[in-house]
């Protein structure tokens, strides 16, 4: 029987991948997205929900599906706000779980952070972990949390002191070996096709580690 996936997130990086995945895959039937606006041009295997994505418990009747692939997360440039930066970074994909575990979806994967930790004090890698610990506490049968690294790919909005980063960080790539590995920067259509995977996969391995994302994607 062919499948239904939700993507929440479909309009960034990875998230955008994901979707063209699912679109060319013959196991799924129907894709499901929840975002804050439509987007254009896609074929009718896509069904779009628009709102407010704070507000995710409304869309609770339309939230039904065989996998959730989430893929939210802002930036400090986009949300210098840190109440509303949490309520993006940690509400809705702790808001997705809880959906998800109430309807019966027994398949969830969100991207989290390589560093996550509820006790850091570091600001995103505590809201990653808060978020990485409500989730798991939903108990869904089948979670798997993605910890990359820095992540790199073709982004829309990339400014020119994030491309230079990634380029600096890029040429730095051969000294990352042996426990320096897991900072390499781990490619978003890597992120995308790993999920892609995991969620045909019987594994039940819950956290994947930056320096295992890749190997996943021969699978």
């Amino acid at each position: 029987m062919k499948k239904t996936a939700i993507i929440l997130g479909a309009t960034g990086l990875t998230g955008s991948i994901i979707l063209e995945k699912l679109l060319s895959d013959s196991r799924y039937k129907t894709i499901k997205l929840f975002s804050r606006k439509r987007i254009k041009g896609l074929p009718g295997k896509v069904v779009q929900f628009t709102g407010n994505l704070l507000e995710l418990e409304k869309f609770k009747s339309d939230f039904k599906a065989d996998e959730i692939f989430c893929c939210i997360g802002t930036t400090t440039k986009k949300t210098p706000d840190k109440t509303l930066y949490k309520k993006i970074d940690l509400g809705i994909p702790v808001a997705a779980a809880k959906l998800a575990k109430e309807n019966g979806i027994t398949t969830f994967l969100v991207v989290s952070t390589l560093g996550a930790n509820a006790n850091s004090r570091i600001f995103y890698n505590k809201i990653k972990g808060e978020m990485e610990k409500n989730v798991l506490t939903t108990k869904i049968e089948k979670t798997h949390i993605i910890q990359p690294s820095l992540i790199g790919g073709n982004r829309k909005e990339q400014r020119i002191l994030e491309k230079i980063g990634l380029f600096v960080f890029k040429l730095l790539q051969p000294l990352f070996f042996g426990k320096l590995k897991k900072y390499k920067i781990t490619e978003a259509k890597d992120i995308a096709q790993a999920m892609l995977n995991l969620a045909n996969s019987t594994t039940t391995e819950q956290i994947i580690k930056s320096e295992k994302i890749k190997e996943l994607t021969l699978n």
